[in-house]
């Protein structure tokens, strides 16, 4: 698969989620496999550029091309004037958010909102188009309610506008998060259009991706939750799509490892105290499933510095991996 000039290899790519797929989360599923990792959601209003927030969503300093930026807003003039400054920082594809579904995003008529007003959303999408030389991306849901999908109505007006590509998560606004995601709309649409199409929604497996793949026709898949506390889904989804063979879970000591750098690396962007903070989620999803999680988790979340947040970590694991229960007391 093709995204303008730029080939995406392997076709499995990380989907761009507010608050997760910092620079650190996408540095570090890039190198475990993944042939494209956007970024979270930023804003499109210039009045916010400057805050340590917006400027860490649009540092990419040192991360390998192409750089995918998403972007989110609901004017379309505005819209363009962001494209425009986060491709002179760094963006190489600039994606638009059209599928967040979140309430503070859609009651501002911004994200999966957008879908109740075609004809803004053909404005905003040749407006992107027309300001950047770079490639423009379109991210949606299959529509705002199960009796209001028009996926396959607005990804025409994408194709027609110049959209390089389009992903879709097979669920209505309405469903959040919910049930299952469907695959038949994502079929629909990939047989209409001659631009890439993007399957997401459910993708955790190396079996299910192949399995979505095979139903609707897609040119790749995107994960989400699934990359959470498992960024080795990647490489093996990248495998299992290349030869059939299924890849071995990682060994407590990878998991161990790919986790303690993960942490130093948050601590190094965000700062020690913020980013003792922001990994405490990450912690949760590495340890899900595994034995004593909870009680891990009740312990390492009152450290409040990096290395006993570090010291805490490590010693799970490697109480784990010697087969001995954690010595949570002595943790405390």
């Amino acid at each position: 698969m093709r995204i303008g000039p730029y080939p995406i290899e392997p076709r499995v790519l990380l989907a761009p989620m507010a608050g997760v797929t910092d620079k650190p989360f996408r540095l570090l599923c890039k190198r475990l496999g993944a042939g494209l990792c956007v970024s979270e959601m930023t804003t499109s209003d210039p009045r916010f550029w400057n805050t340590r927030k917006s400027q860490r969503r649009m540092d990419h300093a040192g991360e390998p091309d192409p750089v995918s930026v998403q972007i989110a807003g609901t004017v379309p003039e505005v819209m363009a004037e962001a494209a425009k400054y986060n491709v002179d920082h760094g963006a190489r594809i600039i994606d638009i958010n059209m599928g967040c579904p979140a309430k503070k995003v859609c009651n501002a008529w911004a994200g999966s909102a957008l879908m109740r007003d075609e004809a803004l959303v053909a404005r905003i999408l040749e407006a992107v188009v027309k300001a950047v030389d770079v490639p423009v991306t379109l991210k949606i849901r299959t529509g705002w309610a199960p009796d209001r999908k028009n996926a396959l109505a607005i990804a025409r007006i994408a194709e027609a506008s110049g959209i390089a590509a389009l992903a879709i998560h097979g669920r209505t606004r309405d469903q959040m998060y919910t049930g299952q995601a469907e695959y038949d709309t994502i079929a629909e649409v990939k047989a209409a259009l001659r631009i890439p199409v993007i399957a997401n929604g459910d993708v955790d497996s190396p079996e299910k991706a192949e399995q979505v793949l095979r139903r609707t026709g897609a040119d790749a898949v995107m994960v989400g939750r699934a990359a959470q506390g498992r960024p080795w889904i990647f490489r093996a989804i990248a495998r299992y799509l290349a030869t059939g063979e299924r890849l071995p879970e990682p060994g407590l000591a990878e998991v161990r490892d790919i986790l303690l750098g993960h942490l130093q690396a948050l601590h190094a962007f965000y700062g020690e105290e913020q980013g003792v903070r922001i990994a405490r989620k990450h912690l949760g999803w590495y340890a899900r499933d595994r034995p004593e999680n909870a009680a891990f988790r009740a312990v390492v979340n009152r450290a409040g510095d990096a290395e006993s947040q570090l010291r805490l970590t490590r010693d799970y694991f490697d109480a784990l991996l010697a087969g001995v229960p954690p010595d949570f007391a002595a943790a405390a």
